[in-house]
């Protein structure tokens, strides 16, 4: 039947790095990028946890492989960019997801380490990984890269300077770079997720949970990951051409609630 549309709204046989992927929205990600016909590059710190997520796209019929990756480990940025150039000949998306929350209070004795950590992981291994695929991103005729902030980037949380601060900068290293890369046809967006079921937040007790999306939360609940990875999945498709540098909330409505 024929369309009346020209823009194309599948990945099917796109190639796509999700980082921080074992767990959580990375891997509600990379799981439903594989629905949507992608190839998949997995990556995280655990082997074993990767290796699941691995299995759980080959079970249902997708296309994936899994890479140790310490975002923060230069080496090990180089040697994943450059196995799934060589394994799939193409890099079309890039989901900087990988996370780390560290409290950090002003007067907390090891806070200048906790911070350069925080800093390491969050923003510049953002950066840098951008740097590694862009070469390959380039060739692409569908470049998109989303990174993942958070509503703390728009408001903030005692003890958490270093993470509101870099989830801050990651919203700016976004529309910096939407900038600089849209003449060369790469798109770069970032979301906000707010409360959602993650590692991060499991050992928050369920009765506190509860009490904090019923005070914050306009939709009175915490966010499933795979929620987080519609909108991911949304900003990636090729028909997402005229949208760059910009900063979504996916939060229930928590950063539009006054009381």
């Amino acid at each position: 039947m024929p369309r009346n549309t020209r823009l194309n709204r599948s990945i099917a046989g796109r190639v796509a790095l999700v980082t921080g992927a074992q767990s959580g929205m990375g891997r509600a990600t990379a799981l439903l990028f594989a629905d949507e016909g992608a190839r998949v590059a997995v990556t995280d710190l655990d082997r074993a946890r990767v290796d699941e997520v691995v299995t759980q796209i080959a079970a249902a019929g997708g296309t994936a492989v899994g890479h140790v990756l310490d975002v923060s480990n230069a080496e090990q940025r180089r040697s994943v960019v450059a196995e799934l150039a060589r394994r799939w000949g193409s890099i079309d998306i890039l989901v900087n997801n990988a996370g780390i929350a560290l409290e950090t209070p002003i007067d907390s004795p090891d806070f200048d380490a906790r911070w350069a950590r925080t800093f390491d992981v969050l923003i510049t291994a953002q950066v840098l990984l951008i740097r590694e695929c862009l070469p390959w991103l380039e060739k692409s005729d569908a470049a998109r890269i989303v990174n993942i902030a958070s509503t703390e980037a728009l408001g903030a949380t005692k003890g958490m300077s270093a993470y509101s601060a870099a989830k801050t900068g990651v919203i700016g290293l976004t529309r910096s770079l939407a900038v600089e890369l849209g003449a060369r046809g790469i798109t770069i967006n970032c979301i906000c997720p707010g409360p959602i079921l993650t590692g991060m937040t499991a050992a928050i007790p369920d009765e506190a949970k509860k009490e904090f999306a019923r005070r914050r939360v306009a939709l009175k609940r915490y966010g499933d990951p795979e929620e987080v990875a519609q909108m991911t999945l949304s900003l990636v498709l090729p028909a997402a051409s005229y949208i760059t540098g910009t900063a979504i909330p996916v939060d229930g409505g928590l950063t539009i609630k006054n009381a």
